[in-house]
């Protein structure tokens, strides 16, 4: 049986200015403001399909990236690390902070009404008995994604600030946050241009073919844009 789907009028009338070639990035800007607008500030998604083999680790792209002009929200931050360094994770922004008590706290409370979780490296033996409640959720620390590190301070500071966090999905698609609808052009532009030079910089040795296969930006109640990339 056919599924279908009901429209909203705004998103019927979004669809009739929807651009239908790939154009530069300035422009397609342009055309993701000139949607009907929403109540809220909407957040503007860049969506990379790349050449990868999702089903290779060698071939996943995963990081971190502090854009120039920040994503518009800032980030709930947990930080897992010894009593010496709790206060300075507290001043950067954290929301908690400390060592195995933390740890007992969240398996006690379930705990995991947070963005991101930052762990000193001599933490991480600890903080790996939680895998089943912060795994599921993405919200585990990684040193590929920059938040296992000995610098909790710094790094709770920036990912307090929004700092953008990515991974490619099964289809070897990459989701990421570059700012809001509300930002003007040119900062925009200077993020979108700083996440495809890392996406860029990030490509497999082993990825054949085209990497870059498709790249587009939206905001989070629009239709796609696709970008014109050399």
């Amino acid at each position: 049986m056919a599924v279908i789907i009901k429209r909203s009028k705004r998103y019927k009338e979004a669809a009739t200015k929807a651009v239908l070639t790939p154009v530069a990035i300035d422009a397609a800007i342009d055309a993701v403001k000139a949607f009907p607008p929403t109540k809220f500030d909407q957040s503007v998604e860049l969506i990379f399909n790349l050449g990868i083999d999702a089903k290779h680790a060698d071939q996943m792209i995963r990081g971190s990236l502090s854009l120039p002009h920040g994503v518009g929200k800032t980030k709930r931050v947990v930080a897992f690390c010894g009593e010496n360094l709790v206060p300075l994770a507290l001043a950067a922004g954290a929301l908690r902070a400390g060592g195995q008590e933390l740890v007992a706290a969240i398996e006690k409370e379930n705990f995991t009404d947070f963005d991101v979780a930052i762990a000193s490296p001599d933490m991480m033996r600890f903080v790996g008995r939680l895998g089943k409640v912060l795994g599921p959720k993405g919200l585990m620390p990684s040193p590929k994604a920059g938040t296992v590190t000995p610098n909790i301070a710094d790094a709770v500071k920036e990912y307090a600030a929004g700092k953008v966090e990515f991974r490619n999905d099964s289809g070897g698609n990459v989701h990421c946050v570059v700012g809001k609808v509300s930002f003007d052009n040119p900062k925009l532009e200077e993020n979108i241009n700083a996440m495809i030079a890392q996406i860029r910089k990030m490509k497999p040795s082993t990825s054949t073919g085209t990497y870059l296969k498709k790249v587009v930006i939206k905001g989070t109640m629009t239709p796609a844009v696709q970008l014109a990339i050399v």
